[in-house]
């Protein structure tokens, strides 16, 4: 990986905001920075200059803001001080994509799924798709009043099955309750059984994040049944 020292003020600049944050944060666990004016004030000793200078004091924020970077390290009394929380060490192991898909279920996730986000967080990846999935199954098996041995694809075709199904809308026309029916069926089948279904590379936090936002959906569609 380029130093971030190497770079000159117009690679600083061109770098997108993540990677250029990314960047900061090595160069931080590197030097042993501990205080946000001293790296500013070091990056203006290189020569670096305004836009730039600008740049890296954005990805800095960029960092504080997604919880890689604290301010006030123990110890320390000014204002300035800082440190790499766990967040940040993890990104530093394992890369930023786990942070920007944890970034995607930071919005009001439906009540049902907020121990799902919890899962996420710490990097249970495949959990939190599976229980999320899961969730939604159980959510449907409430509704339709279904035995619980119905489960998967079963209960989501008994529940929605057109012109007869608990869950099927009446003010849908025939093809629209089937898509309906489809959509939870195609959904629970693909992902809800991490062992026997591999549609989705569970260790791919993007992926598994899609997965929960799915989740998401369909409770919300069951909210207005």
């Amino acid at each position: 990986m380029t130093q971030l020292t190497q770079l000159t003020d117009a690679q600083i600049q061109e770098l997108p905001l993540d990677r250029l944050a990314l960047l900061v944060l090595r160069h931080c666990d590197e030097a042993h920075e501990w205080n946000t004016h001293n790296f500013l004030n070091s990056a203006q000793h290189r020569g670096v200059r305004g836009a730039a200078l600008d740049s890296l004091s954005e990805a800095m924020n960029w960092l504080i803001a997604q919880g890689l970077i604290a301010r006030d390290k123990p110890g320390q009394s000014t204002a300035q001080s800082m440190f790499i929380t766990r967040a940040g060490k993890r990104v530093l192991s394992e890369g930023v994509a786990g942070i920007m898909a944890s970034a995607r279920l930071n919005v009001d996730l439906h009540k049902r799924l907020a121990r799902v986000r919890t899962q996420f967080l710490v990097g249970e990846y495949e959990l939190a798709a599976f229980a999320a999935m899961r969730e939604v199954e159980i959510r449907v098996r409430e509704l339709a009043k279904a035995e619980n041995s119905l489960i998967g694809v079963k209960l989501m075709r008994g529940a929605f099955k057109p012109d007869g199904g608990p869950l099927a809308d009446p003010n849908l026309d025939q093809g629209e309750q089937v898509g309906m029916m489809e959509l939870f069926a195609g959904a629970i089948g693909t992902f809800k059984n991490p062992p026997s279904h591999r549609q989705v590379d569970y260790n791919d936090p993007t992926e598994a994040s899609e997965v929960v936002m799915l989740a998401d959906l369909l409770m919300r569609i069951l909210d207005r049944l």
